[in-house]
């Protein structure tokens, strides 16, 4: 009596179910991606919407009168066209204020990328290199201000920035690019971070250093050449957190953009609104441009090594 072969007894698949490579049937599969594909585009879309939606009541608000409903672009047009304390918009609002938060602003940003720069770089740099069991106080250290409230940090700066203003410097709010410089520190820190654990500096250095290179030379010509991704990004960082920084301009009595946003809101919330939205834009920007030059150099990197 012949023997019956298992797969001739139920264990044989249906000829019409076929098998994907993982031993999954291909109906199951597709059931399987369809509901996927649909949890990913809710999740997307109530983030979206939590995102957007206040971003769109903001807007439409520069544009539309609250009480009469009447929509126009004045709000916008003022932040262009409008003139100082002696010439003021035809609404009659001051735009001297806002002017003087926003070069405030961009100049302590200038000011403080320089300061981190010139501060984190090289210390990072020489920790990697030469003595790597402190990394890890380092980035204590650089971390801690994101575990201190601002309001504390104030009322410890408070004194100090007193004692400045009265004996060595003045009021001028690009002072504050000291206290700005330890609050980017932590963003900063991460983003230099990232970038020298992607790339084996200590080799790099020790085989400049095998061809007769000086230590200033191999910071140079041959660590920052490689960082200039990481930096690029740790200074972007640090512009969009001093564009949106309020709290400690404000108890500290300095004006800076959010501070003019504050008082402008006082008297015309619609420009204030329709500048804040700017701020915002121009920090996405800053963030888009990041990933944009350094796709670009990377595509020309590899067309150069194909090459």
């Amino acid at each position: 009596m012949a023997m019956r072969d298992d797969t001739d007894v139920g264990l044989k698949p249906d000829k019409g179910a076929r098998l994907s490579s993982a031993g999954m049937p291909v109906q199951l599969r597709a059931r399987r991606r369809f509901r996927q594909s649909v949890a990913k585009t809710l999740i997307l879309t109530v983030t979206l919407a939590f995102l957007l939606i206040p971003l769109i009541a903001m807007a439409v608000f520069t544009v539309r009168q609250p009480l009469s409903g009447h929509w126009s672009l004045d709000a916008w047009k003022t932040i262009v066209t409008a003139g100082g304390a002696a010439d003021p918009d035809s609404s009659g609002t001051d735009m001297s204020v806002l002017r003087q938060g926003l070069g405030s602003s961009l100049a302590l940003s200038a000011v403080t990328v320089a300061i981190m720069l010139v501060l984190l770089v090289p210390t990072m740099v020489i920790v990697h290199i030469r003595s790597p069991r402190w990394e890890r106080a380092i980035e204590w250290v650089a971390t801690l201000p994101l575990t201190i409230p601002a309001i504390v940090l104030v009322v410890g700066l408070g004194p100090i920035y007193r004692w400045l203003s009265a004996d060595v410097f003045n009021t001028d709010p690009i002072w504050l690019c000291f206290v700005y410089g330890v609050l980017v520190m932590p963003f900063a820190f991460r983003a230099l971070s990232v970038g020298l654990q992607s790339i084996d500096a200590k080799t790099l250095c020790e085989a400049a250093r095998s061809l007769g290179a000086s230590w200033p030379r191999v910071f140079f010509r041959v660590v920052i050449p490689n960082l200039w991704q990481a930096i690029l990004s740790a200074s972007f960082i640090s512009i969009a957190v001093v564009l949106g920084e309020y709290t400690v301009a404000s108890l500290l009595g300095r004006m800076n953009l959010q501070v003019a946003l504050f008082q402008m809101g006082q008297s015309n919330s619609q420009i204030s609104t329709a500048m804040s939205l700017l701020a915002l834009a121009f920090g996405i920007i800053l963030l888009v441009a990041v990933d944009l030059i350094a796709d670009a150099v990377r595509r020309r990197r590899n067309n150069g090594t194909k090459e």
